[in-house]
């Protein structure tokens, strides 16, 4: 029974995914979801008491976002020892590698840059306390969280995932060839100039 329980939300959560990213927000309902996961749509609400917490469910998974891990590595100590510079680009760099191995993602960001509603927001909520606990986790100290070193690593994520939703559709974008590894090359190396002007301002 534990079994065909673990199957069951597993095979929902995958659902959810899939949708997400076929159709964008508007195609996520009860029904589509338990149709697309081949089970009884009650169990939507008997495992995880309705849609907005399934929903949650897929937004926490692995497959859909990275943990703080996978983009920090291991060795967290040795990260805040460096210049904050260097922090930035560290944890910048990690995310956009991680987001490249994760396509299904990409796609659901694209639709949520299209859609406002409750369960865009219960995805972006997710990735907003993501986002402050590695900040937490790299600036134990708040005086090294300036608002303007802040702000350059939001304007770098929210520009990289831009590009990769961009990607989706076009070969390029200012020049750059969002359709080739070297292209990606020239975004890594921009990233790390922008990060390089923190340590010397």
């Amino acid at each position: 029974m534990v079994r065909n329980r673990e199957q069951s939300e597993a095979r929902l959560i995958a659902a959810v995914g899939q949708i997400l990213a076929r159709e964008g927000f508007a195609g996520l309902g009860v029904n589509a979801v338990a149709r697309a996961a081949g089970v009884d749509k009650v169990l939507i609400y008997r495992y995880f008491d309705g849609l907005p917490n399934l929903l949650r469910a897929y937004g926490e998974r692995e497959d859909f976002w990275p943990t703080s891990a996978e983009v920090l590595g291991e060795d967290a100590a040795a990260i805040r020892a460096l210049p904050v510079g260097k922090r930035v680009e560290h944890v910048v760099l990690g995310l956009l590698d991680a987001l490249r191995k994760r396509p299904q993602t990409i796609e659901i960001l694209a639709w949520e840059a299209m859609e406002d509603n409750a369960l865009t927001r219960t995805l972006a909520d997710i990735r907003e306390h993501w986002g402050l606990r590695v900040i937490e986790h790299v600036f134990p100290d708040p005086s090294e969280r300036s608002e303007d070193v802040l702000a350059l690593a939001n304007l770098l994520v929210a520009g990289f995932q831009y590009l990769m939703i961009r990607a989706r559709r076009s070969p390029a974008y200012g020049g750059v060839a969002l359709n080739t590894e070297t292209g990606w090359q020239h975004i890594r190396q921009g990233i790390r100039l922008a990060c390089r002007s923190i340590d010397h301002t």
